[in-house]
């Protein structure tokens, strides 16, 4: 059963699927190395620009609540334990995944749920002195009432309501508590692990690749244009397929249907499966298996955990998808990819 998720973000169509299992141990070393020490000096008084203006926050914050999808994940990543975090979906402990669980450690947040909008009295509850929702779709009403409990966090400025630059973002929370150059730090490591991915498969250069949700809906692919929820692979030296562009909206993703299938052929298809029934589904398509991608073994089907990591497009999930999605590219590069989904 395909989770629908609050409204702005379903314009997205990330009709995501909630999913069982766990992958902790896989997941700790990228976390680690991504999490930055509170040893990092921080400087208040900070204020930061956002979509609705200003917000100065005085002093070190000890009690932060992250109301929208994704923004735990900089938070963790920067070395702060949130009191309260949303769970978008996924259900795991903590709405933490995997890849987040090491920094997270033995803390035991309060988990909201936002599937109604920001519950601003279930906020209100865990006392907090600093609000963050980079990524939460919060419009300026909402905006003032979550400012009326503690400092607030609103999306960049120029960003979208949801899924703005992760970069933007974490630097964003950064400079929210602080730590401009633990932020900064933060993204250059991120980027220098996809560049060192880069270096040692240099044949990943340019090849042309077409990323894809796990099945039909409706009798409809969702497919991501360039520029939108992509850079993961843009970092790993893809040219994500531009034959998809024309057929999205602004800040959606092409629905494609199974007669117009072709348009997703590429040198290599990625398909964030989280079930092995996502494959066989895609394979029972009659103009899916005709593809040269998948006729050749150049198609990766992901496992849930992967699939997640793409999505969230955070710090942590990067580092995850740096170290788990890379070799599945080079298996697909090589025209060496199984036909199923892949194993954790």
């Amino acid at each position: 059963m395909r989770r629908l998720l609050p409204a702005a973000l379903a314009v997205l169509a990330l009709l995501l699927t909630a999913c069982g299992g766990d992958d902790t141990d896989s997941a700790a070393a990228p976390a680690a190395r991504a999490t930055a020490t509170n040893a990092t000096p921080s400087t208040f008084p900070a204020t930061v620009e956002h979509r609705y203006g200003s917000t100065t926050v005085t002093k070190a914050p000890r009690r932060i609540v992250s109301v929208g999808a994704t923004e735990q994940d900089v938070l963790l990543a920067l070395g702060e334990k949130p009191v309260g975090v949303t769970e978008w979906y996924g259900d795991h402990p903590y709405a933490t995944w995997p890849w987040a669980q090491a920094a997270l450690g033995d803390s035991q947040p309060t988990v909201l749920h936002a599937d109604d909008g920001i519950n601003v009295e279930a906020v209100a509850k865990l006392h907090p002195d600093l609000i963050v929702g980079t990524n939460s779709g919060m419009d300026k009403n909402m905006y003032k009432k979550l400012s009326a409990l503690a400092p607030t966090i609103a999306g960049p400025k120029g960003g979208t309501l949801y899924f703005s630059r992760w970069d933007v973002q974490t630097q964003l929370i950064a400079d929210a508590l602080g730590r401009h150059d633990a932020g900064a730090k933060l993204i250059a490591g991120v980027r220098q692990e996809f560049a060192d991915a880069l270096a040692a498969h240099p044949e990943f250069q340019d090849k042309t690749v077409t990323f894809s949700q796990n099945a039909f809906y409706d009798g409809k692919l969702y497919v991501y244009p360039p520029g939108l929820g992509v850079e993961f692979l843009d970092m790993l030296g893809f040219t994500v397929n531009p034959k998809i562009k024309p057929l999205a909206r602004p800040g959606t993703q092409a629905q494609i249907s199974a007669e117009r299938l072709d348009v997703i052929d590429a040198d290599v298809l990625v398909f964030a499966t989280e079930k092995p029934a996502d494959v066989d589904n895609l394979m029972k398509i009659p103009t899916f298996g005709p593809l040269d991608a998948v006729k050749h073994h150049r198609a990766v089907f992901t496992d849930p955990i992967l699939s997640g990591a793409m999505y969230f497009e955070t710090p942590l999930s990067l580092r995850y998808v740096a170290q788990h999605l890379t070799p599945l590219l080079a298996q697909a590069v090589a025209g060496k990819a199984p036909r199923k989904m892949a194993a954790r």
